[in-house]
């Protein structure tokens, strides 16, 4: 579990702010495939409140849509589930008083399901750890769903996050074997075995799956290998995976406005998928027309969180059909949890077989003007009778 979500990270770690291996916190045991997978789609669920809220939520659908399940297997799922409460994370490293701390926990403190839904929790002490975005750097959940070895997703999450330094530092073969979930293996012991089952098939993966493309190289004591580095690029060809589902806001008259103004690409897509483009660049309009305002994002933030010039707003004409369509729509999509609308966005364009029509969707989002009925059709199933007293489209 080395990764935080996209949006808590500007850049590059900062150099420097772990004095050692910064593959400070490893995780005992064997993790399958789908129990990474899900203990990285859990960190992102709860980031943003996790050292503020005690459990958090997902509801099943969702989480099993995210990692790339889509059984109904409820069984398997919560055998994912009691290996990572049954999984010990362990961390070692320099505080900022460059103290040292040692620490160990089970990765979820308990998880339960109940009417559809997912509620687990994180140890006050490694949540701690686990909001520090000094430790961890982004995994990215499009790129993860695509692996289907474990060790290649443990290797891609390991190397990550030293894409800027270019490489990932000299790791003892005890270090490796444990990173890949090997230790206590007698078989792997053995360099030839370790090179051949898990090393080059990994390497492979991550070259042919990812946004990077890493390249081994060993150190020896004599005739025996002792520690194994890994030299990391960029890779150019997969580097459109890092786009995340933005991409269609981006296009939008608002959100070129909100960023003229400073807003942060983040904070501008949070804005207009929370409050609608209509009602954003109706208080860009009200900011707009004040004085003396020492910081226009900051009163902008205000005027959207308080309603501000509301009282002032001219009485609201009858909308049109599509117009108050396009407001239900958006009402609805805004009530989702930002990982819900992740999932409902991946769940809509797996539906969509035209080659247009997904381009159209993958550009615009939920405002796809090729995809008006499916898209219609596709939340009335989640929320029967979103549109009733609104024409068919």
């Amino acid at each position: 579990m080395d990764d935080i979500p996209r949006d808590k990270l500007s850049g590059a770690l900062r150099r420097g702010a772990v004095k050692k291996h910064v593959a400070a916190i490893h995780v005992s045991g064997k993790l399958t495939l789908l129990q990474r997978k899900l203990s990285n789609v859990l960190l992102l669920n709860a980031y943003d409140t996790l050292t503020s809220q005690s459990h958090h939520q997902i509801d099943a659908r969702t989480l099993c849509l995210m990692i790339g399940y889509n059984s109904n297997d409820l069984q398997t799922l919560k055998q994912s589930l009691r290996g990572l409460a049954e999984t010990v994370a362990e961390w070692d490293m320099l505080d900022a008083q460059g103290q040292q701390e040692w620490g160990v926990s089970s990765l979820l403190s308990y998880a339960k399901l109940k009417g559809g839904v997912c509620e687990y929790a994180y140890s006050p002490a490694l949540a701690e750890k686990l909001h520090d975005p000094k430790v961890f750097a982004l995994i990215n959940l499009n790129i993860q769903r695509k692996f289907t070895s474990g060790h290649a997703l443990a290797l891609y999450e390991n190397c990550y996050r030293f894409v800027r330094t270019g490489s990932t530092g000299w790791w003892t073969m005890d270090l490796f074997r444990r990173l890949m979930g090997l230790d206590g293996s007698a078989y792997y012991e053995s360099y030839k075995h370790l090179n051949a089952k898990v090393i080059k098939p990994a390497v492979a993966e991550v070259n042919q799956t990812s946004n990077i493309v890493i390249t081994p190289e060993i150190r020896k004591r004599g005739r025996t290998v002792s520690e194994l580095r890994f030299v990391i690029k960029e890779n150019p060809q997969l580097a459109i995976l890092d786009l995340d589902d933005g991409a269609g806001v981006r296009h939008g008259q608002v959100y070129a406005r909100l960023r003229d103004l400073g807003v942060s690409d983040r904070l501008a897509r949070q804005w207009l998928s929370t409050h609608g483009e209509e009602q954003v660049a109706a208080k860009i309009d009200y900011v707009g027309k004040r004085k003396n305002v020492d910081s226009m994002v900051g009163y902008l933030s205000a005027a959207l969180a308080g309603n501000y010039g509301a009282e002032a707003a001219p009485e609201a004409k009858p909308q049109s059909p599509r117009a108050e369509r396009l407001k239900r729509l958006l009402e609805a999509v805004a009530a989702r949890s930002p990982t819900q609308r992740d999932a409902d966005k991946r769940l809509f364009l797996n539906q969509i077989t035209e080659p247009a029509k997904r381009h159209d969707f993958e550009r615009f989002g939920w405002m796809s003007a090729l995809n008006v009925a499916e898209i219609c059709a596709f939340w009335e199933e989640f929320n029967p009778g979103l549109f009733d007293g609104l024409e068919p489209v």
